[in-house]
């Protein structure tokens, strides 16, 4: 797939990869289950090309979703019949990852924090100007 259109995406996805003959598998790195065990390949950093065109794909999709659920929760703080809400969303900051198939995510609490490589989406209500 590594062509004009594709962009490299930097990722510590565990690559999947077959097991020759004789070596176990498993998450078991000591040798418990045999001499021979699967290399460690945790933390392990690999390139991968991804289709520009399906990048482009998810992140409109993320988009669109993300303006969805923000525009009901604006909807939500606009003037009732009979109440009025005091609040307004101003702005909204996400933190998003690719992964090594071009899949758009959504980073939450819990989320590797300070992931390096994540990207940063800043949306501000536009002035009425």
């Amino acid at each position: 797939m590594e062509d004009a259109n594709s962009i490299w995406i930097v990722t510590d996805d565990i690559p999947q990869i077959s097991l020759p003959d004789g070596i176990k598998g498993g998450n078991n790195r000591s040798g418990g289950w045999g001499e021979e065990t699967a290399p460690d390949t945790r933390g392990v950093e690999t390139t991968v090309p991804v289709d520009a065109e399906k990048l482009e794909q998810e992140m409109s999709r993320f988009l669109s979703v993300v303006d969805k659920v923000f525009t009901r929760a604006e909807q939500e703080t606009q003037a009732k019949p009979g109440k009025k809400s005091g609040i307004q969303l101003d702005e909204i900051e996400l933190s998003v990852e690719i992964n090594g198939e071009g899949q758009v995510k959504l980073l939450g609490s819990g989320a590797k924090a300070g992931v390096k490589g994540g990207i940063k989406l800043t949306f501000r209500r536009k002035s009425d100007s």
